[in-house]
Order: structure tokens, then C-alpha cells, then sequence
């Protein structure tokens, strides 16, 4: 007999059916028992009166994988409605050892760090499971929304002779005996790859040695990466962005409906033009002084009150960053040289995406390493393919864990990641 999933059990009213999974809870009363298992669809109820199956249910703790079967029975108190009546009880395995939390509990009660140590079976928390089924979603969106505008998807190196963004946050490893480095992200093969298909985009790791212990980083994160040629300026990529936002909630909603609803959560609409303002104008509206070189997380709290108030919106642009606080590959603002053609999209109030337009001339490249003293020789690989022809290019990223984590309304970047890396932890 085929095994059936538990949500697809209100279509097979009257049927016997085969399902499997694990032992969610028991109920045990005088005369009869409850026997809920869960399976990667839900949740289904089992009424148990025989006797000798009610003995063998009792010594099935919550956990233990079993297989169930019974007759499809309609019952208006029971979960989608249905529950299986007149059952057969057969353990898949040995007894489980009981997490040391209840899963069957609405909410998970164990502390953070009680959670990751047990991460394998704290995931089987319907909440849990719901965040990651969201992440998954909202990935199947990204592809699907740029590969309807013939962007290529491309896989690059995470192991790279230098780091990217000219900083010393990278992780060291030997490489045959040779230095290497963890990819801080796929920025400039990304690039490179405009020139090969004028479009691309990544869903990779990266990583990030950067010794943060804060609720809204990692040390290893995945990062959704975006590149596109023949831009007139950031303008263009602000625009790409603004729709592969949308496509990749429509396909939370689409895909995910279930895990959305378990989470009680409504999705944000995105705006058709996401309102923006200058990086001048955001220090004012945020109250932060005029020489303020970078937002501060307060800053971007207060920005995000103000677009929700003024605009209606839990997105806001911020563009024109300063060109100190932008990595040497950013376009200057022809009108503003101090200022860049760069920007960060906020989240309610959470810095969620950096992008902006890159430099695509061979001459500029050499002159923005040499005012920030930086030698050529590392990025030379990088630095050359720009001596063969590059169009205007730009591009973004987003981080995967950071975008849950505001959607479902985390307060830690840990609760939507499946085994996280940062400062303290490597296991499990």
C-alpha cells in the first residue's frame, strides 16, 4: 500500500490508507488513546480503542518513527478535519530517546543555545521547519524571477587567492601549501561573468571572519548575488531589485502558504517604486550628525519608522553613500564625486541588501586602488579581464538569513538558520 502524506488525507475520506512518520504526541485516556504523528506535511490524528494496539502505542515515545494503518474517518474536531480510525501500530525503528524539549508544544520553550546544541531535532519544531520552508521559498523565487529576465545562474570559487573587499576579515587556509582564502562573497567573478553572459546571478556561502557576536550576523551566511550589464546607472539595478523582491515573496505566499500561516505572519507588499533617499538626507531624517560617515543601526530603525509613517512602506532605499565607506570597485556619482552610486535597501529598519553600479573601465580600476593604497598585484586577475571590454555593470546581494529572520519577525538571525556558523559555534 502507497503511503499517503497527512495532507493529503481529507481527499481519501473513507479509504484505508498507509502513513508514516513520527509520534508528535500521545494522548492516553481510560478507553481510548490519541496518537498524532507528524510528517513533513502536518500533523494527523490517530484514534486508538483495540486494546492491544493502545499497549503498544504507550511504549512508543514521542519521536519514534511509525508507520500507521487505518481508515480515513471525517471529524470535524480533528485536525484538517480527518483522523484514522480502526489502526494498525508499527515502529519503523527502536524507541526514541525523547528530545530534551517538547515538540508538541506550541512554541519552543528551551532557551537559544539549548536549541542549536540540538539542532537536528529542534528543526522539527512546525516553527522551525516553517522559517526554513519560507527560506526555501523565497530562493525558488529569486531563480524564477530572474531566470523570466535571461539571467544566467552561475557557481563561482569560495576559495580565493585574495579577499574581496580589501579588508583582512576573510578565513586563511593552506591551499597545497600555498595561502588561500574563504570567499567573502562571488563579487568580482560575478562581474567577470557580465561579460560572458551580460546577466548572472549566485545563491551561494560566504563567508565573513568578522568577530561579530550580534543577533543579525554570521560568520558563514548565504548570500543571494546579482549582476547585470548595460545599466545606465544604480538606478537600473534598484529596479531589478524592487522586482525580485516581489517575485520572491509572491512565491512565499505561493509555496510556502502553510508555513506562513503557522507563523501567523502577513507578508509585505513591496511598493511598485520603492521610496529612496539620499545618504545626506537619511542623517537628517534620522537625526544623526551631517558628518556622519555610515548609518548605525539606530539610524536604520529610525529610517524604517520613517518610511512606514511617510510612505507606507516597510522598504526604503538609501543611495549615495559615501565613497569611503564603499569598496573600491563602486562607481562615484558623477555629480557628487565624494558620494557613490551605491546604495543599501533597509527592511523595516534592518539594512537588508547593498548594491549599487561598479566601475567597468581598466584605468579606473588602477587609479581607485592607488588612491586608497592598495597594490594591484592581488586583484590583478580580477583587475586585467577590464583591459578586454566590460560594459556599465552592477549589482546586489541579499542575505538569505538576515531577509527570514525580518520577515518572520526573529529577534536572532540563529532562530531561520539550519546549523549556524559565528563566533562560538562549529557543531553541530
Amino acid at each position: 500500500m502507497q503511503r499517503i502524506l497527512s495532507a493529503h488525507l481529507p481527499t481519501r475520506t473513507g479509504a484505508t490508507v498507509r502513513i508514516a512518520g513520527w509520534v508528535h504526541r500521545r494522548r492516553l485516556l481510560k478507553s481510548v488513546a490519541f496518537l498524532i504523528v507528524r510528517d513533513a506535511t502536518g500533523l494527523a490524528q490517530v484514534v486508538v480503542t483495540d486494546p492491544d494496539v493502545r499497549a503498544a502505542v504507550t511504549a512508543l515515545p514521542e519521536e519514534t518513527v511509525v508507520e500507521v494503518v487505518g481508515t480515513v474517518t471525517a471529524n470535524g474536531t480533528a485536525s484538517a478535519g480527518v483522523e484514522l480510525t480502526h489502526p494498525t501500530v508499527r515502529p519503523l525503528g527502536p524507541p526514541a530517546v525523547p528530545p530534551p524539549f517538547d515538540l508538541y508544544r506550541p512554541t519552543l520553550t528551551a532557551t537559544l543555545p539549548t536549541q542549536l546544541d540540538h539542532a537536528p531535532v529542534a528543526l522539527r519544531h512546525p516553527t522551525r521547519a516553517a522559517a526554513l520552508r519560507i527560506a526555501a521559498a523565497a530562493v525558488a523565487g529569486f531563480r524564477a524571477t530572474l531566470d523570466a529576465r535571461d539571467f544566467v545562474e552561475v557557481h563561482t570559487p569560495k576559495v580565493v587567492a585574495s579577499s574581496t573587499e580589501s579588508g583582512a576579515n576573510v578565513f586563511t587556509l593552506d591551499w597545497f601549501g600555498r595561502p588561500a582564502y574563504l570567499a567573502q562573497s562571488p563579487q568580482f567573478y560575478k562581474q567577470l561573468m557580465v561579460g560572458v553572459f551580460e546577466r548572472v546571478y549566485e545563491v551561494g556561502p560566504v563567508f565573513r571572519a568578522e568577530p561579530h557576536d550580534t543577533v543579525r550576523h554570521l560568520a558563514q551566511y548565504t548570500s543571494l548575488d546579482v549582476e547585470l550589464g548595460f545599466v545606465d546607472d544604480h538606478r537600473d539595478v534598484m529596479a531589478v531589485l524592487r522586482d525580485t523582491l516581489a517575485g520572491m515573496l509572491a512565491e512565499v505566499a505561493r509555496r510556502a502558504g502553510g508555513a506562513v500561516a503557522t507563523l501567523g505572519l502577513t507578508l509585505p507588499g513591496v511598493p511598485a517604486e520603492i521610496p529612496a533617499v539620499h545618504f545626506t538626507e537619511a542623517l537628517r531624517i534620522a537625526g544623526a550628525p551631517a558628518d556622519e560617515p555610515d548609518l548605525a543601526p539606530a539610524h536604520e530603525r529610525a529610517l524604517g519608522e520613517w518610511a512606514r509613517d511617510t510612505h507606507g512602506s516597510d522598504f526604503l532605499f538609501v543611495t549615495g553613500y559615501p565613497m569611503a565607506k564603499r569598496p573600491f570597485y563602486t562607481h562615484p556619482d558623477p555629480a557628487r564625486p565624494a558620494y557613490s552610486n551605491g546604495f543599501d535597501l533597509l527592511f523595516r529598519g534592518l539594512e537588508l541588501v547593498t548594491g549599487g553600479q561598479r566601475l567597468h573601465r581598466h584605468a579606473d580600476y588602477l587609479a581607485a586602488l592607488a588612491a586608497r593604497g592598495e597594490p594591484v598585484e592581488p586583484y590583478a586577475g580580477y583587475v586585467d579581464a577590464f583591459r578586454h571590454g566590460m560594459p556599465p555593470h552592477g549589482g546586489f546581494a541579499i542575505g538569505l538569513e538576515r531577509f527570514v529572520a525580518r520577515l518572520v519577525g526573529a529577534t536572532n538571525v540563529r532562530e531561520v538558520t539550519a546549523f549556524p556558523r559565528d563566533l562560538h559555534r562549529l557543531t553541530p
